[in-house]
């Protein structure tokens, strides 16, 4: 990060604001709330980012940001140099419009997420981006609620439509075995990779990679309530707690595309 000279004011010093956070810097940064930083040990964010590519310089689509964990690191990232989109739920709804109100409260609290574009993202709304104009597009253990909604290819479309020739496509997803039943796929939050590639092919993606960085070998994809069952949801409650948090949250698959 370059450094910035001191403004004088009536003869006292006064650090400028940083203009531009290297990807480290963000992961580490104060602007972080500590239960966030708290699920790096599962999300590996810093080795997640760099493995897509991530430059300070490019147009990045997040994907339904939810409560922002990406938005805290991906904003310093790219405001001084870059464009950061936050794709966020349907204001039109009733739980979209507490979804976006609380994602805007969030940004209106931290100067570094002054520059964040907030679009639109989900069923009939997919203008996440001007086509043509996004040279990353991330989707965060979203795409089965886009299958569960019924709307992957459109979702799929869409994220080819805003990136650029070249563009990257960077998926996490939860992981489900290639030899469990694909039904499963419709009720326990896991994804085959084989139907994410599918499906991102068909939109006219070409495969480049995975990573290995986001698995958990401790996850065995066969609980009470789905992905659901483990870390942080706990949807069991405190029945067999201790076993879960020993396992962790999610085995995740973590693939990158490029739009030809």
């Amino acid at each position: 990060m370059r450094a910035m000279l001191p403004l004088i004011v009536i003869g006292v010093a006064i650090a400028a604001p940083a203009l531009a956070h290297s990807l480290p810097e963000a992961t580490a940064g104060p602007q972080r709330s500590d239960a966030n930083k708290a699920r790096d040990k599962y999300r590996h964010p810093t080795e997640t980012l760099a493995f897509f590519g991530l430059k300070p310089t490019m147009t990045v689509v997040d994907i339904a940001p939810s409560g922002g964990w990406y938005t805290e690191i991906l904003a310093p990232v790219l405001r001084a140099h870059g464009r950061y989109i936050a794709a966020g739920s349907d204001p039109a709804t009733e739980n979209g419009a507490k979804s976006v109100a609380k994602f805007k409260a969030k940004l209106d609290a931290e100067p570094l997420y002054s520059k964040v574009v907030v679009t639109t993202f989900g069923k009939d709304h997919y203008d996440v981006a001007p086509p043509g104009t996004a040279d990353m597009v991330l989707d965060f253990r979203e795409i089965h609620n886009h299958v569960g909604g019924g709307f992957a290819p459109a979702a799929f479309k869409a994220f080819h439509t805003a990136l650029k020739s070249g563009g990257i496509l960077g998926i996490v997803e939860h992981r489900l075995p290639e030899d469990a039943p694909a039904a499963r796929e419709a009720t326990s939050g896991y994804m085959k990779v084989s139907t994410v590639k599918a499906l991102a092919a068909a939109a006219g993606f070409k495969f480049v990679a995975a990573s290995e960085v986001n698995a958990n070998p401790k996850d065995t994809h066969d609980y009470p309530k789905g992905v659901w069952t483990l870390p942080p949801s706990y949807e069991e409650g405190d029945k067999d707690r201790a076993k879960y948090a020993a396992i962790g949250e999610s085995d995740r698959m973590t693939l990158k595309f490029v739009k030809p």
